[in-house]
């Protein structure tokens, strides 16, 4: 007789909670930490060789000192084959090193994560930050971001790989070691460890978010040392709040959005037309370097990292035509050499190209201190473009110590990225990874199997057959004409269930011969049943049945009394009223009007 297994039934009581993690997420977190101290060494060394490339290429000086590409505002034209070498060197890395080096980084961290189960090639992590200095030390018009979130992503992969871990804890260190590199290089450890919920973890679970913050706090703590304390780019600047004030904010960030929907479609334009050269891909980057050699004669400040552009943007120095040079120059630069295919990071590029856009504006927008419409467009631009509004708005605070212009930041942060999810069906970062075939939804919601008890969707009411049936009565039963089910549980007295029969068991007796007056409590004797409470989670179960390889659970009360049965099918119907309380296929208009959109339609982040 099959009687319910006390271990198979889960023990809600004890299990459910708010959260799942268990003590090995300490571990995890100490491990967190150790790789943040590689991925801020990682940072320092990237940032010092990008000097001294810069300082090799256009000073013919070996030296790791923080120096201007043109320090006196022009640069020669012998200057254009600078950037050619350089991201000629690039191509040649990645043709018979990696090709994983190519491009801004994140991208190629998401995939990691998405499908190379967050395994990293040491070569990437050795690669990665040598051509990206190369790049933009030649004058690639590039941050040091992006490369250094790959390579402080290839760290904590690698550590990961040296010990036994799951694919899970990989992620978790890969990112960790990312959001250390960020903070490293602008000091913005909540801004990294939020771009590390909206972006790279895809879940938001303990187990995940609290190593990662631990190696934030970790990168923030010991960067001072190799990098000095306090904001990249102090910004004391203010605006008086007002509802026209309100209003000027979103304006900005709906130009931001705007832009960075052209700025989007601009780089996979080029991109596209690159894949249609009749060249190897090797090639591509030194094209992308000959439009970034004749972009520094029209512009040099458009040339390399462009902090100093930045500072000039927010101090309210860089302003009508020198800002409109800079955001053309800058834009095409950006998007030739990255369509390309050489090396470098979005984020700081984007911050120039933005803060451009919002300088151009100034004029326009009611008065404020200096900088600060600047500022706000750099936020916005960064929000709408990566998709991450959170991020860039912590970002922009962090980076300029101006907690007190949070609710501006935030405004046009959210109106951009309003306008980039309305108008694109992906990001810069993910449009990339689309194109290689693999889809990612960056919409995060509770899974309904978690929410949803047995009690709500099993079958109530069971059909059964009595234990004293015999088998000659079963046999005649499923032989009978009318409907039948394909399985039906087998009860005692007391609809305590004992086994369950089906119609091509009983077809199997009919063949091989059987006793007819044997008793079903007889023949389902060492039956292996599922079973569950009307209280276990849906999820749970689910899970249970796919480990089991069964296609249906006998669902017990607290007596062992048979109360239901829950198929595949039934499963299904947690997901189903999600579906329907959301209207997936529906759109209702502010007047009323409901227009229908097929599924599949629009599919994107």
């Amino acid at each position: 007789m099959a009687t319910p297994d006390k271990d198979m039934i889960l023990k809600n009581k004890d299990q459910l909670g708010d959260f799942t993690t268990d003590s090995r997420t300490l571990l995890v977190a100490a491990m967190a930490a150790a790789v943040a101290t590689l991925s801020v060494g990682t940072a320092w060394l990237l940032l010092q060789l990008i000097y001294l490339m810069t300082n090799l290429a256009y000073h013919g000086q070996f030296s790791t000192a923080n120096m201007p590409i043109a320090p006196n505002g022009s640069l020669p034209a012998i200057s254009v084959i600078i950037p050619v070498i350089g991201c000629l060197a690039v191509g040649l890395m990645a043709r018979y090193g990696s090709e994983k080096i190519r491009g801004h980084g994140i991208p190629e961290a998401i995939e990691a994560i998405l499908i190379g189960k967050s395994q990293i090639q040491p070569k990437v992590a050795i690669l990665k930050p040598i051509s990206s200095a190369i790049s933009i030390g030649t004058g690639g018009p590039f941050g040091a971001e992006g490369p250094i979130i790959m390579t402080g992503g290839a760290l904590g992969s690698l550590f990961a790989q040296s010990f036994k871990m799951s694919s899970v804890e990989r992620k978790v260190l890969l990112v960790a070691g990312a959001a250390a590199g960020m903070t490293a290089i602008f000091g913005t450890p909540i801004a990294a460890v939020v771009l590390a919920v909206e972006l790279l973890l895809f879940e938001w679970k303990p187990r995940s978010f609290i190593p990662v913050a631990v190696a934030a706090i970790v990168a923030a703590i010991e960067r001072p040392l190799l990098f000095g304390d306090g904001p990249l780019f102090p910004f004391a600047g203010d605006m008086h709040s007002s509802a026209i004030a309100c209003l000027a904010w979103v304006a900005v960030g709906i130009a931001s959005g705007l832009g960075s929907g052209l700025l989007t479609l601009f780089l996979y334009a080029v991109e596209d037309i690159f894949q249609k050269l009749p060249i190897h891909w090797m090639w591509w980057p030194a094209i992308g370097g000959v439009a970034i050699g004749l972009g520094g004669l029209v512009e040099p400040q458009a040339l390399g990292i462009g902090y100093e552009s930045i500072r000039h943007l927010l101090n309210g120095s860089l302003v009508g035509h020198e800002a409109l040079l800079l955001l053309v120059v800058k834009t095409l630069i950006w998007g030739i050499a990255l369509g390309s295919g050489t090396s470098g990071g979005i984020l700081a590029p984007l911050l120039i190209m933005g803060g451009a856009l919002g300088a151009l504006g100034s004029p326009f927008l009611p008065q404020a201190s200096p900088g600060f419409w600047p500022l706000l467009g750099m936020a916005a631009m960064m929000g709408g473009t990566m998709r991450s509004p959170l991020t860039a708005t912590f970002f922009a605070v962090e980076i300029t110590g101006a907690t007190n212009i949070m609710v501006p930041l935030l405004t046009a942060c959210v109106a951009s990225h309003a306008v980039t999810v309305l108008l694109l069906r992906r990001s810069i970062l993910t449009e990339k990874i689309a194109r290689r075939g693999l889809h990612l939804s960056r919409e995060y919601h509770v899974d309904p199997f978690e929410m949803t008890r047995i009690a709500d969707v099993m079958s109530k009411d069971v059909d059964t057959l009595p234990a004293t049936m015999s088998l000659g009565e079963t046999v005649a039963f499923f032989s009978a004409p009318g409907p039948r089910h394909e399985t039906y549980p087998v009860v005692e007295k007391g609809q305590k269930a004992i086994g369950v029969v089906s119609y091509a068991e009983a077809l199997r007796w009919t063949r091989n011969g059987y006793d007819h007056a044997m008793k079903l409590a007889s023949a389902t004797v060492g039956q292996e049943l599922m079973f569950c409470s009307p209280e276990d989670m849906v999820g749970a179960v689910a899970d249970r049945m796919i480990e089991r390889n069964r296609g249906r659970a006998l669902v017990i009360d607290a007596t062992g009394a048979l109360v239901g049965v829950v198929g595949r099918q039934d499963l299904w119907r947690a997901r189903s009223k999600m579906r329907s309380d959301e209207e997936d296929y529906s759109r209702v208009l502010f007047w009323g009007w409901r227009k229908t959109v097929p599924a599949g339609e629009k599919i994107g982040d």
